[in-house]
C-alpha cells in the first residue's frame, strides 16, 4: 500500500497498529521470538552533545540585539513537521526485527485558520536480511528497510542502526510534503528542524528553520555564556554553523520565554536561514514573527517553552492519524 498523500483535504490513515500486532503474533511460525519492547526516545531524533565552533558572519563578535515586539506572521504561512514511533517486534536469534511509523505533513495558516496541504504516512520494517527474508509475506504493507549484513552481529547495535533508518526516512517524508507544498506557493514556510539537511531548503529565502534541540552548540568559552544567556526577546548575532549536515546555512538563537529562575535552554530556538544578505536583513523582522508563534504557556508538551503554535499543530494533527 502507497503512502497516505493528500493536498487540500485530510485522508483516513492506515490502521498501522493492526499490522504491527497481526505481524507479532505469527512470528513464532516463522522462528522468531515475539518481543513487546518501545525503545526511550523513540518517537525524536537521536543527537549527541557536543560543541562545534561557527563563523559568525554578523559582526566580529557574538553579541545579543532586541528584535522588537511580536508581529503576526503574514498570511498565508505554511508549517511543516514529521513524527516517528518504531517498536521492537521480534528477535530472529539475537537480530532485533524493528517495526517504525513515519508520518510528514504541511499545514498552512490562511484567514487564522490552520489546513492541511500536504501529508504522508509510511511503515518501516527494519532488520537484518536473515530477519526480513523469514517475514517476508508477513509485511503487510511495511516496507523492508535491510540493516548491512557485514557488520559483528549485536542487537543494540542493530536498534541503534534501526533508529538512524528512521531518522533518515522521516526527513525523506519531510522534504517530500514540503516539495510537494512548494509547488503550490512561494510564500513562506516554517520548518520543525534544520535547513541544512536539504540544499534546496538551504537555498530558499522564504523558508524558516526552527531548532529545538541544543545538543550541538556553537560556541565554546565566553562566547557559549553569551549564547545561552541571551535575553527574552533578543537574538544573537548571525553565524554560519559548523555543523551543517548537507548545505550551509545562516543561523541565530532567540529566546522566546525568559529563562531567569528556569534554565539556560529555556526558551532558546535556533533559527536557521538561506545564507544570503538578506537574511541579515530579514532577522529582526522573522524574529519578531517567531515570538508571535509562541505556544500557550497551557500546552501538555514538556517543550512547550521551545514550541511554535503551528508547528504543535502539525505534529497534534499527525499523531492523532497514528492513533
Amino acid at each position: 500500500m502507497l503512502p497516505s498523500r493528500v493536498s487540500g483535504a485530510t485522508p483516513r490513515g492506515v490502521s498501522h497498529d493492526k499490522n504491527a500486532i497481526a505481524l507479532r503474533r505469527a512470528l513464532r511460525t516463522r522462528g522468531l521470538s515475539p518481543a513487546t519492547w518501545i525503545p526511550e526516545a523513540s518517537e525524536g531524533r537521536a543527537v549527541e552533545a557536543s560543541v562545534q565552533p561557527a563563523r559568525i558572519v554578523e559582526g566580529h563578535r557574538l553579541d545579543t540585539m532586541p528584535v522588537g515586539p511580536a508581529e503576526p506572521w503574514p498570511e498565508p504561512v505554511g508549517f511543516v513537521d514529521g513524527v516517528q514511533r518504531y517498536q521492537i517486534i521480534g528477535y530472529r536469534g539475537a537480530l532485533p526485527l524493528v517495526l517504525a511509523d513515519i508520518a510528514a505533513a504541511v499545514r498552512q495558516r490562511r484567514h487564522r485558520v490552520l489546513r492541511t496541504r500536504a501529508v504522508e504516512r509510511e511503515q518501516l520494517a527494519i532488520g537484518r536480511p536473515a530477519v526480513l527474508e523469514a517475514v517476508a509475506d508477513l509485511l503487510g504493507h511495511a516496507r523492508p528497510i535491510p540493516l548491512p549484513d557485514e557488520d559483528e552481529t549485536h542487537p543494540v547495535l542493530d536498534i541503534h542502526a534501526s533508529r538512524r533508518v528512521v531518522d533518515h526516512q522521516r526527513g525523506v517524508l519531510e522534504r517530500r510534503v514540503a516539495a510537494r507544498y512548494r509547488e503550490e506557493t512561494g510564500g513562506w514556510l516554517v520548518v520543525d528542524g534544520s535547513l541544512a539537511e536539504s540544499p534546496a531548503w538551504a537555498a530558499d529565502r522564504r523558508m524558516v528553520g526552527v531548532v529545538k534541540s541544543h545538543a550541538t552548540l556553537p560556541f565554546g568559552g565566553e562566547p557559549q555564556v553569551t549564547y545561552l544567556q541571551t535575553p527574552y526577546g533578543h537574538r544573537t548575532s548571525i553565524f554560519a554553523p559548523a555543523s551543517h549536515r548537507v548545505a550551509p546555512v545562516y543561523s541565530w538563537a532567540l529566546r522566546v520565554w525568559p529563562w531567569e529562575g528556569r534554565d539556560l535552554f529555556h526558551g532558546l530556538i535556533r533559527v536557521e536561514t538561506a545564507p544570503s544578505d538578506g537574511a541579515i536583513e530579514m532577522a529582526n523582522q522573522i524574529g519578531r514573527w517567531l515570538l508571535a508563534e509562541r505556544a500557550p504557556v497551557s500546552t501538555p508538551d514538556p517543550r512547550w517553552d521551545r514550541l511554535l503554535y503551528g508547528i504543535h499543530d502539525v505534529e497534534v494533527y499527525l499523531k492523532s492519524r497514528m492513533g
